[in-house]
């Protein structure tokens, strides 16, 4: 029997985009699914949010990525440009964000069309993985295009009904909230949340005690 659990995953999230790998994994070597559930990051869901953070965070958390990326053999820098438009000395940002509401809507559309993981994982690769001006060119196309999907078709389609897109992500953060937590990635299992890319090892734990069972 096949094991899934819910994936709440973010565009901007560095910790989303270095568990990826190991999920897509996971499934190769699983009878396991995960149900990508993109949403919007903490920046565009919680107002002000960084406004009030401790200015020691945003250092920290450079440093921890970085460190984890090289254990993991993985590229990793900040993204340039930022998915969310803001201000960063200041906390403040922007009421327009062009990037990020077309990265969830699409991580929405590859969901729905079965390619959710792969995508997250090419298009988060790019973004993170030291690809200047990620969002210009054929970046993306290409990205698309490594996870069996067509970039242009995906846009097409939101464009087509946008509302649609945004009523699946808001279901989606509301979702994540039921499940008891409000951070990226955060895994939910059973009604169980799993927070973070250090608890993958507990979600593969827990699901083993549940039955999970390697592919033949």
């Amino acid at each position: 029997m096949t094991l899934e659990y819910d994936l709440f995953w973010s565009f901007r999230s560095p910790y989303s985009y270095l568990v990826t790998p190991r999920l897509i994994e996971f499934e190769h070597e699983y009878d396991v699914k995960a149900n990508v559930r993109p949403v919007y990051p903490i920046a565009v869901r919680i107002p002000g949010f960084f406004k009030q953070v401790n200015p020691m965070w945003p250092p920290y958390l450079l440093r921890d990525c970085s460190r984890i990326a090289e254990m993991l053999g993985m590229p990793f820098s900040w993204p340039s440009p930022d998915p969310i438009v803001m201000n960063m000395s200041t906390g403040e940002v922007a009421s327009e964000q062009p990037y990020i509401h077309r990265l969830t809507r699409l991580g929405v559309a590859a969901a729905a069309a079965g390619k959710g993981l792969p995508f997250l994982a090419a298009v988060s690769a790019v973004i993170f993985g030291g690809v200047r001006d990620w969002h210009l060119g054929g970046h993306l196309a290409a990205a698309a295009q490594r996870a069996g999907l067509d970039l242009t078709r995906l846009d097409s389609e939101i464009e087509r009904d946008p509302d649609r897109y945004e009523a699946v992500i808001a279901e989606s953060e509301a979702a994540q909230k039921r499940a008891g937590h409000w951070g990226v990635p955060l895994m939910v299992f059973n009604g169980e949340p799993f927070f973070g890319q250090d608890r993958f090892d507990l979600l593969r734990w827990r699901m083993q005690r549940n039955g999970l069972a390697r592919r033949h």
